[in-house]
This record gives structure tokens, C-alpha cells and sequence, in this order.
């Protein structure tokens, strides 16, 4: 790591701003991003994949760890030539794939590289498509070991919100039905450059063992945006359309409640129900 140009360095020396358009907001400070890395691991003998690494700050921290691969998705081809330079530091322990990562067939790229079907996923998530990508690899058919993700500070918060708390709603359930997920760390818009309006926050989220199979999973989708799009209504209107009190009643949920009130693990159950 010592051989190579410091991050703002490599940044000037090919020319490269952050562009809005992208979302993009660079960690330049390798004891933040080598922080990250400690509070996500462990990553012994495993492969990450890291979306979106921009100059590559995570990049670095995650090739100074113990993880045996890091393969890189990167939409944005300005940066691919830049984050090439690592492959000669770390021979044989890293590959960059320009792609949009909403696109991306995790399982299919990582065969392609000869990489076992299991990896870490780690990203300093665009603010314009970190939920949908969350989503995506909640809910798709390949499973991550472990996912360390930094949102904008309201995104986290909705991630590990409790029940009845003012930031509870879909995304919390659907991640805390299928993950384990814990707030690690918070970061300031000065830790960014360009710094952002907004504070951000890194998740991580753990995979739970037992997993419902993709029917259920499909449902609690399902539900969850007929509860929460209507969430002042009662659950008795704002799920009537797909079987209102019928519905709650196979399982005991009051029909008065709102979804505010309703846990992820009843949430899951009405997903049985479905």
C-alpha cells in the first residue's frame, strides 16, 4: 500500500471530480474507511464484493484485510483505469467489473471469476440507489454472507427502526425478517468529499439462518406496501384488498391496529397467511 499515490493524489493525477448525476460522495480517509472494514469483519479467507468504490478508499482498507478476494462493480468508467493500479499492489486478489450493480448477477459474475458462490457484499451505497439495492439483495435469489452498507443517516435509521418507532416501516420489516441488523457506525457529511447535505451511517446486516423461501418472501413484499402506503389507515382497510380482516384473523392480529404497530415477526406470519 505504500507504493501507491495517496487517494486525493490519484484523483488529480487522472482528473477525476464526483459527479451528482452518480450520487457520489468519496471516503478519502483511510482510517475511517480501514474502520469500516474492522467493524464489518471479519472477512478471513473470503470474497467481498464492493460496489461502487469510486477511488477506491474501502477498496484499499478491504485489500489490506484478510479477505482473499475483492471484486469491484463500478458503473461509472471514469474510475475503472484508476482502481486497475491496485491489481498491481495485490496480484491475484483483485478484479473490477464495469457495471451497473442493479443489473448485476451476483452469482453468475462471481463463477465467472472462479470465486466461490459465497461473498461479503461492502459498499458506500450511491444515496439514489442505495434502497433499491438493498431491496435487491434482500430479497433475490443470491444470498450475501454479510452486508456492510453506508446510507444516508434516514435510510439507516429505517433499517433497524424498532416497532412503533417514528422511522419503522417497510424497509425495516423486510430487513429485519431476513437479517440480523445493527447500526455500526455514523458519519458526518465533513467525512465526504464532496461533502453531502446529510450525515450518513454504516449498517451491517447478517443473514438470518432460517430463511422463508421466495413465495413468502414475495408476499411480505406484497404486504408490507399495501400496509405502509396506507399507513394511518387501519390494517383492516389498508390490506382489504388482499383479504382485510379474513386475513388478520388467521393469525390474531387486531384489525384496528396500524402497521406502525405490527412486528416484523407478525408481518412474516401474515406473509405465511398470504
Amino acid at each position: 500500500m505504500s507504493t501507491l499515490p495517496t487517494l486525493r493524489e490519484s484523483l488529480e493525477a487522472h482528473g477525476l471530480m464526483a459527479k451528482k448525476s452518480f450520487g457520489q460522495h468519496f471516503l478519502l480517509d483511510l482510517n475511517v474507511t480501514r474502520k469500516i472494514v474492522r467493524l464489518g469483519g471479519p472477512f478471513d479467507g473470503d470474497t467481498v464484493i464492493e460496489v461502487g468504490p469510486g477511488p477506491g478508499g474501502l477498496t484499499r482498507a478491504l485489500l489490506e484485510s484478510e479477505a482473499k478476494y475483492v471484486l469491484a462493480v463500478e458503473k461509472d468508467s471514469r474510475f475503472i483505469e484508476l482502481l486497475a493500479e491496485l491489481d498491481a499492489a495485490y496480484p491475484g486478489r483483485f478484479g473490477v467489473v464495469e457495471n451497473d450493480a442493479l443489473k448485476v448477477d451476483e452469482a453468475a459474475l462471481l463463477a465467472e471469476y472462479g470465486l466461490p458462490p459465497e461473498a461479503h457484499l461492502v459498499s458506500n451505497l450511491p444515496y439514489n440507489v442505495g434502497t433499491p439495492l438493498l431491496i435487491k439483495w434482500l430479497t433475490g435469489p443470491w444470498q450475501p454472507k454479510s452486508l456492510t452498507l453506508m446510507f444516508q443517516l434516514e435510510v439507516a435509521l429505517r433499517v433497524v427502526a424498532p416497532v412503533g418507532d417514528d422511522d419503522y416501516g417497510r424497509l425495516s420489516v423486510i430487513s429485519q425478517v431476513l437479517c440480523d441488523c445493527d447500526k455500526i457506525m455514523d458519519l458526518p457529511a465533513r467525512a465526504f468529499t464532496p461533502p453531502p447535505k446529510v450525515d450518513s451511517a454504516v449498517v451491517r446486516l447478517v443473514p438470518k439462518a432460517e430463511r422463508p423461501d421466495r413465495k413468502i418472501i414475495k408476499n411480505l413484499e406484497t404486504i408490507t406496501a399495501a400496509a405502509f402506503g396506507q399507513r394511518r389507515k387501519m390494517l383492516r382497510a389498508s390490506l382489504k384488498g388482499l383479504g382485510g380482516e379474513t386475513l388478520l384473523a388467521k393469525v390474531g392480529i387486531e384489525p384496528t391496529l396500524r402497521a406502525e404497530n405490527i412486528s416484523p415477526a407478525d408481518f412474516l406470519r401474515l406473509a405465511e397467511a398470504l
